[in-house]
């Protein structure tokens, strides 16, 4: 019986480590980084003391910055750059896209999040620009650029 359950924790342990490096491949996650179970990251770059909720999906082409938080089920797709020491709360949902060309000629719209922005839970953020030091409400459906030191709610977010 013995052997059997030493047998069972390799595999296991193998499958573990295989679904890691799958999830992860072609990312950079600086090693203070935390990383809960049941993410899927594709070539993104995750700064220091960075950390990412279960069942969060971050694309390629994503930087997540110094101190950030993401709360569990975000989905941030290619494109968007986030800032340091920001807070992206449960169920925010990133686009880069506006839907105002025919899919043969799509073109990827990138979205700039500054330094110490905090965004409320189910946000939806189209690409745009938000500056430094901004407050996005929960819910709020955010079209427009954001400059610094502002705070929006609302949809459209205001």
């Amino acid at each position: 019986m013995l052997i059997i359950t030493n047998i069972v924790l390799i595999l296991l342990k193998q499958i573990i480590k295989n679904t890691i490096d799958n999830i992860m491949n072609g990312s950079n996650i600086h090693p203070s980084a935390k990383i809960s179970s049941y993410t899927n990251l594709y070539g993104c770059t995750i700064e220091n003391n960075a950390f990412v909720g279960p069942f969060v999906e971050i694309q390629s082409d994503v930087l997540v910055g110094e101190g950030t938080r993401i709360s569990s089920h975000s989905f941030i797709c290619s494109g968007v750059s986030i800032g340091k020491d920001c807070f992206i709360g449960h169920g925010v949902m990133f686009t880069n896209d506006k839907f105002t060309e025919d899919r043969e000629n799509w073109i990827q719209r990138k979205t700039v999040v500054g330094n110490n922005v905090r965004i409320g839970s189910n946000a939806t953020i189209l690409p745009v620009s938000i500056g430094d030091n901004c407050i996005i409400g929960a819910g709020a459906v955010v079209t427009k650029n954001i400059p610094p030191n502002t705070t929006v709610k609302g949809n459209p977010a205001r």
